[in-house]
């Protein structure tokens, strides 16, 4: 009998037979892992699987290479504090899906663990937004597509960086970037190391489609879905947002 006990962070709950589900936890020492839970649509467990639920978990199986079930006392639903805010429990979804989407199943990412569970915790703040892009990066680069954001790719000035080359994920000085503005990304400057302005949400909708392309084109390019719909959906709707507060300040 194969047996561990971790602590797991739901990515999703696919229903599985009479009354159980199929879940997706990435955990701190075993990575992503799937495994059964019974009974996982009765009242008591439905509340306790959502996307973002902290679980003290235990995995169970014959032999490790199978599916196995999983158990857990109790969890701590961290969506449950969201559930008013569209936008946040968007972001929520779409960090889960990424992760459930992108991570080989049972890879240890122990750093990318604790990111998570930071970021969950950040949407209770004031700076979540630009929190999630930062932790958008750090996927990308746990995932072997680390960016450079740091100096000018093109030998210009680093300290007034504000591009990227959609080639190499590198920066670009506005000097140098000029030229090619059509065909390069923009660089936030939260990212430039200018400081986060919250009556600026346009910047982190910027942040958005500059991770949103490398994880397109990067991550997701030849996954047979392509990049998860939840990603699509919260850029989506925070595009909305900033278009209608852009237009209330008007």
């Amino acid at each position: 009998m194969e047996e561990w006990s971790d602590q797991g962070i739901v990515l999703s709950a696919r229903s599985h037979g009479e009354g159980g589900a199929v879940l997706s936890v990435l955990t701190e020492q075993h990575g992503r892992h799937n495994g059964y839970l019974h009974g996982a649509k009765s009242s008591r467990m439905r509340g306790l699987i959502e996307p973002g639920t902290v679980l003290d978990i235990t995995w169970k199986s014959r032999v490790a290479d199978q599916l196995g079930t999983f158990s857990f006392e109790h969890g701590v639903n961290k969506s449950a504090g969201l559930l008013d805010n569209a936008l946040k429990l968007s972001a929520l979804l779409s960090a889960c899906s990424l992760c459930d989407q992108s991570l080989p199943e049972r890879e240890l990412h122990q750093g990318l663990f604790h990111g998570l569970a930071t970021m969950i915790y950040q949407l209770q703040t004031d700076i979540w937004a630009p929190a999630y892009v930062l932790w958008e990066i750090a996927l990308l680069k746990e995932l072997g597509f680390g960016m450079d954001l740091t100096r000018c790719v093109a030998g210009g000035a680093n300290d007034d960086l504000t591009h990227v080359s959609p080639k190499s994920g590198c920066a670009v000085s506005r000097d140098k970037a000029e030229p090619y503005q059509d065909k390069l990304l923009k660089l936030p400057d939260f990212l430039a190391g200018r400081g986060f302005d919250p009556d600026r949400p346009d910047d982190v909708l910027d942040g958005l489609k500059l991770t949103g392309y490398f994880l397109n084109h990067w991550v997701f390019a030849h996954h047979s879905q392509g990049i998860p719909e939840a990603r699509l959906r919260f850029q989506s709707l925070f595009a909305k947002t900033v278009a209608d507060q852009l237009e209330s300040a008007a």
